[in-house]
């Protein structure tokens, strides 16, 4: 794995964290009915692990030699509570894959410590996602 390489894929996993912000942000005002209160609260939460991610990716690419990127990837804006919420957890899908191949580019690489941070990292996301998943496994009920 080439600095240069990794410093790319890193640029990757960053616009999709500052895409994941922007989601939340903007789903906790689209959110509507009876459950509004509750999903509002439920994607606001999510924004401060998002920006922690995005936080620590953009000091690790400059550290590498890099220039992080200031563009998110882009943001789905599914019509409807449980549609936001089934983007949500395709997102976080995406995040626990892309993570889990960073974690093996950052061994090849040798940066440990990149390693165990993106450890971290899928520990969270696959939070996300299960509370995601628990949240529409009842949502007909």
């Amino acid at each position: 794995m080439e600095r240069a390489e990794l410093i790319e894929k890193l640029n990757g996993d960053l616009a999709a964290e500052l895409a994941a912000i922007v989601t939340y942000i903007t789903y906790a005002a689209r959110v509507d009915g009876p459950q509004r209160p509750q999903l509002a609260q439920f994607f606001t939460a999510e924004v401060s692990g998002e920006q922690i991610h995005a936080t620590y990716l953009s000091n690790k690419i400059v550290a590498l030699g890099g220039e992080p990127t200031t563009v998110p990837a882009e943001v789905p804006l599914p019509s409807g509570n449980r549609a936001m919420l089934e983007a949500v957890l395709d997102l976080e899908r995406e995040a626990v894959n892309r993570y889990t191949e960073r974690l093996q580019d950052a061994e090849a690489f040798g940066d440990i410590a990149l390693k165990v941070t993106l450890e971290d990292f899928i520990r969270d996301e696959t939070g996300h996602l299960e509370e995601t998943e628990a949240i529409l496994r009842h949502w007909d009920l």
